[in-house]
């Protein structure tokens, strides 16, 4: 019984392997679809933030990312003064998370 099975599997011929280029293809389709719907969005949003934070001047009402509300005094290279009720505090301009428009605020109100 033996004989025959191995005679059976002699016999057959054997199936090249599904290596090379088409087993790798669903790791590339996943890598392409993480880049495209992770990466390219996440930097489309840091490249608008640092216009914003780079687009920043004196009197602009802004958030920062602690959650202080202010309106900033003075600009300087890597930072921002920003004034809260009677308070004047110095911020990181990466820390600044976005502009407030002060004409929509107060209509709101």
């Amino acid at each position: 019984m033996d004989i025959v099975l191995a005679l059976i599997q002699a016999q057959q011929p054997a199936r090249p392997q599904g290596g090379g280029f088409m087993g790798f293809l669903p790791l590339i389709i996943l890598f392409v679809l993480f880049w495209v719907m992770i990466i390219v969005p996440q930097r489309r949003q840091a490249k608008a933030h640092l216009e914003m934070v780079q687009a920043l001047q004196k009197g602009d009402q802004v958030a920062t990312a602690g959650g202080l509300v202010g309106v900033i005094t003075a600009v300087r290279d890597d930072a921002v003064e920003v004034r809260t009720g009677t308070a004047t505090v110095v911020v990181e301009r990466g820390k600044i998370v976005r502009r407030m428009d002060p004409t929509a605020a107060a209509s709101r109100t």
